[in-house]
């Protein structure tokens, strides 16, 4: 025996099943991302059974040439009771895939593909197309190792002995051996499988049928040998000489006792083909190759007539007879032959047929089947990739198909990648690897049948329940361990592999609409955590902004959308829009077709925000909607967050970019000379200068006042059209480095400048102005950003120092890090009280109160507009304005300002509006914060 015994060392399964022999217009026009179902047109072309379409082609899958070539080898080296052990335990790793398999091909219609079309349907395209590649390279291989396979085999039979062998050639050796003659013959071979997987799926049925026949025979006359068979001797091969000289025969005994009890227990010893030392692991790696296959009927999916029936039943059965069969020739080989005939000749079983050349005869027909049912397998699996355009146009050739329906070019295409692969011509290395990408491939089904179980998905109920998530986890378990027994270098290589394809179907790939089993399992588990979360249990010390952006049109402010995802620090983020109208006499939710535009938005901007849609009769009522629904538990919006209310012309940030809908629930974005094409649905264009607005100052106050009613925190943002987030960091990121120039500052100021009065500095607003500075410095992007704040205090006074103090003392401990700036506003102030700023008696001393403590006025339990903001003075705001300009050099990327609560007279809402632009105008970047919910303690 020659160099052949290695190289079948490993078992090959076989790929998905040849398409239909007259596949439907239909089914050939299929949109790229396939569909579950299939036509009625389709499944009348599908005429294969359970016997012919799954039993015949997973038997020869799992029986091939191992059956023929390593029952002595296993038994000779483990004995019979570990290798029945050995094969307990492998089928019991097998078993679970298929029960898994069973599970998945019953919970719905399967299309062509196979295991790639179950795992992409279940798991998504990234698990499915990074599966299906390997799934596609495994079975290329195969079919190249398994005609080189057959290339050995024809030779050590009728191949010419090499110069310096120990045989005299015989009469029937006449082909002559080397490289380029074994690239020949396997050239040969390999095209008369490419001719009949080229001409259809008809004729791989017909030839696998009678390869069957012929494997069948030949294992009919195996077993009757054993018994009909007298003793004999056996001249071993000539390469047991190499390991010892004086061991050339061994002895087929018949049913003997004696010679059962000396094979029961296992004897390792050195390989007589490689040269290696066995053991428990690498006989049982070898016996388990034998034991794959399983997926090679439920690969004929897309020729069955009822896959949900067929696979079940198909697969077990052929489990069920391959262990058998396995079982009985190693009681049969362990109670008939001596153990040195076992190790050392593994075609003993010619040896000792009642007509030698059947065996030979049915390791040709197995190896041929295999390598054509890995070919066709092949070209099945690329043209499944095709269709479902995972990699773009790098497989757009594929999918071109005969009349019939068969994929000829990913046929011919498979067939020139094994053509390149044969002229490696020893596939040592490449079996075990291709064996692992099986293996990997198993395991995966596993993983998808734990995923859908695990979901808890109404849908998933398949017809087969002989299933549990423990079986799944136990094949996916026994999977890798087998992975990492063959060759633990490989199995690396190939989950490596495996997940570097993932990331570039993940951010190359095109979006599907198979539905992904991430966002099932991801919405099971939100849900029991949603519930665990308990508004209850909240503590001032793990408060997180939790912001509700109201946009009235995201053209205008997409800068104000990608800093507020800065400021959230991993809290909730939710964009919400008024859409002004009654849902009375409409056909339908208008509001239903613009969420995809929204969300295609988010990943444009690459920011972490849900969308929340509203239709309201007025803004301010959407507004409360939104407040009062939005979020769930624990998960509501704490903080809204409002662009500022003034006449300058919005901008369209979004010009000459169109975001276009795929179908599938999302939009991609793409450039276009006319920016002032639409396509629905998309944003409406920006307001112009002559256009009124959709909601008058008075109600914009009232949207803030209600906000504070219901306890949320108000920003109001200004300028952010100015902002230009890489411009800002992208400096900060430059000067880092450099100690003589300094990064953006953010700017606070957390005095209430629209009252002259103030000298607080720890009241609620402004503690909770103060934290949301820090919270933008700790995120990554602004971290070399620094705090500047601005304390503004009488000069000469004797409480300046004082006030100074108690801030240092507090930033520490609060543990924030800010450079305090002491800014005197004596000017300012008497600016006021000199143009007729006054206070009464009781107001007076009501404001000597508030000070004590802390600076805030209460009016029914909450803070309330102090009543002499009304009578400041333009020119005192105008001097405030004036005053942050001079102290905001270096400009500030960013200011924080204090906002006070708006009047409880609705008659002074313009008044107040009024005073809060003059205060903020041209400042740029600014937030104006309201805040009514402690946010910072000094506790562990």
């Amino acid at each position: 025996m020659s160099e052949k015994a290695p190289l079948l060392h490993y078992r090959l399964t076989g790929g998905p099943g040849p398409e239909p022999k007259d596949a439907s217009k239909h089914r050939r026009a299929k949109a790229a991302g396939g569909g579950a179902g299939r036509c009625s047109e389709s499944k009348a072309d599908q005429k294969l059974g359970v016997v012919f379409g799954v039993v015949i082609p997973t038997l020869l899958s799992m029986f091939s040439v191992v059956v023929f070539l390593r029952i002595g080898f296993v038994v000779g080296q483990a004995g019979l009771y570990e290798s029945i052990a050995m094969f307990l335990v492998a089928y019991l790793i097998i078993t679970t895939t298929v029960l898994s398999v069973c599970a998945i091909s019953t919970n719905g219609a399967l299309d062509a593909g196979g295991a790639y079309y179950m795992i992409s349907r279940a798991l998504g395209p990234e698990f499915g197309g990074s599966i299906g590649i390997m799934f596609f390279f495994a079975n290329v291989c195969g079919s190249a190792l398994y005609v080189l396979g057959l290339v050995e085999a024809v030779m050590f039979v009728f191949g010419i002995p090499e110069e310096g062998a120990t045989a005299a050639a015989s009469l029937i050796q006449v082909l002559p051996s080397g490289y380029w003659w074994s690239v020949l013959y396997g050239t040969v071979l390999l095209f008369l499988c490419f001719i009949v997987c080229l001409v259809g799926a008809h004729i791989y049925a017909k030839a696998a049928f009678v390869i069957f026949i012929i494997v069948t025979t030949v294992l009919v006359s195996i077993f009757i040998s054993f018994f009909i068979v007298r003793p004999v001797v056996v001249i071993l091969p000539d390469t047991s000489v190499l390991n010892n000289t004086s061991l050339r025969t061994a002895n087929f005994t018949g049913f003997q006792l004696h010679t059962l009890q000396s094979n029961l227990l296992p004897n390792y010893t050195v390989d007589y083909t490689t040269g290696a030392m066995m053991s428990f692991a690498t006989v049982f790696a070898v016996m388990f190759n034998g034991c794959t296959g399983i997926m090679a009927g439920s690969n004929m999916s897309g020729d069955l007539k009822n896959p949900s029936y067929s696979i079940p039943r198909g697969t077990l059965a052929a489990v069920l007879i391959t262990f058998v069969t396995y079982n009985l020739l190693s009681l049969l080989a362990a109670w008939s032959c001596d153990r040195l005939l076992l190790q050392k000749d593994y075609s003993f079983l010619g040896n000792i047929n009642v007509w030698s050349p059947m065996v030979t005869v049915g390791i040709y027909s197995s190896t041929i089947s295999a390598a054509m049912s890995n070919l066709i397998g092949a070209s099945r699996i690329l043209y499944a990739l095709s269709k479902d355009n995972l990699f773009g146009g790098v497989l757009a050739l594929a999918r071109k198909t005969s009349r019939s329906g068969n994929p000829w070019a990913s046929v011919l295409i498979s067939w020139l990648l094994v053509q390149v692969v044969l002229f490696a011509g020893k596939l040592n290395t490449i079996a075990g690897i291709v064996t692992i990408f099986f293996l990997l491939v198993y395991a995966a089904v596993n993983l998808a049948c734990l995923a859908l179980e695990w979901a808890s998905a109404p849908n998933f109920r398949p017809s087969f329940r002989c299933f549990t998530w423990h079986t799944c986890t136990l094949g996916i378990l026994g999977c890798l361990v087998m992975m990492f027994l063959i060759n633990a270098i490989y199995a690396f290589a190939s989950i490596a592999f495996m997940l570097l394809l993932l990331m570039l179907i993940h951010y190359f790939g095109p979006i599907s609409n198979w539905g992904y089993i991430s966002q099932a399992l991801i919405f099971h588990q939100v849900r029991k955590y949603l519930l665990r979360l308990d508004v209850r249990k909240d503590h001032v010390k793990f408060w997180r902004p939790q912001v509700l952006l109201m946009v009235a049109n995201p053209r205008s402010c997409t800068g104000l959308m990608t800093f507020i995802n800065d400021l959230k620090k991993s809290g909730l983020y939710v964009l919400g829009h008024v859409k002004l109208g009654l849902l009375d006499g409409l056909p339908s939710d208008p509001l239903q077709s613009s969420y995809d535009s929204w969300l295609s938005l988010v990943d444009h901007l690459n920011i972490k925000a849900f969308v929340n849609l509203t239709l309201a009769d007025s803004v301010r009522h959407g507004v409360q909607n939104l407040l009062f629904i939005t979020g769930f538990g624990g998960m509501r919006p704490n903080t809204i967050v409002l662009g500022f209310y003034d006449d300058c012309t919005p901008q369209d940030n979004l010009q000459g970019k169109i975001l276009v809908s795929t179908g599938y629930g999302f939009d991609t974005v793409c450039q276009t000379k006319d920016p002032r094409e639409q396509r629905s649905p998309f944003f409406p264009s920006v307001r112009v200068a002559e256009e009124t607005k959709d909601l008058p100052e008075e109600e914009y106050v009232s949207v803030i006042a209600d906000a504070v009613k219901m306890g949320k925190n108000v920003t109001l943002a200004r300028y952010f059209d100015q902002f230009n987030r890489e411009e800002v960091l992208g400096s900060g990121r430059k000067t880092a480095g450099n100690q003589s120039m300094m990064g953006p500052f953010v700017d606070v100021w957390p005095l209430n400048l629209l009252r002259p009065d103030s000298h607080g500095y720890v009241d609620t607003c402004s503690l909770f102005l103060l934290q949301l500075a820090c919270v933008l410095q700790e995120t990554r992007a602004w971290n070399q950003t620094r705090l500047r704040l601005f304390l503004c205090v009488e000069a000469g006074c004797s409480l300046q120092e004082e006030d100074e103090t108690k801030l240092r003392v507090m930033l520490k401990e609060l543990r924030i890090s800010a450079q305090v700036q002491m800014v005197a506003w004596d000017q300012v102030v008497a600016l006021h009280w000199s143009q007729g700023g006054k206070e009464t008696g009781n107001e007076s001393a009501q404001s000597e109160e508030r000070m004590e403590k802390g600076g805030a006025e209460k009016e029914d339990g909450v803070e309330a507009f102090p009543n002499n903001v009304a009578q400041l003075t333009d020119d005192y705001i105008c001097a405030v304005n004036d005053l942050i300009l001079r102290h905001g050099a270096p400009k500030p990327a960013v200011r924080f300002l204090y906002l006070p609560r708006p009047p409880a007279d609705t008659s002074r809402y313009h008044a107040y509006l009024h005073q809060v632009d003059l205060l903020s105008r041209d400042l740029g970047p600014t937030l104006l914060i309201h805040g009514v919910t402690p946010v910072v303690t000094t506790d562990l």
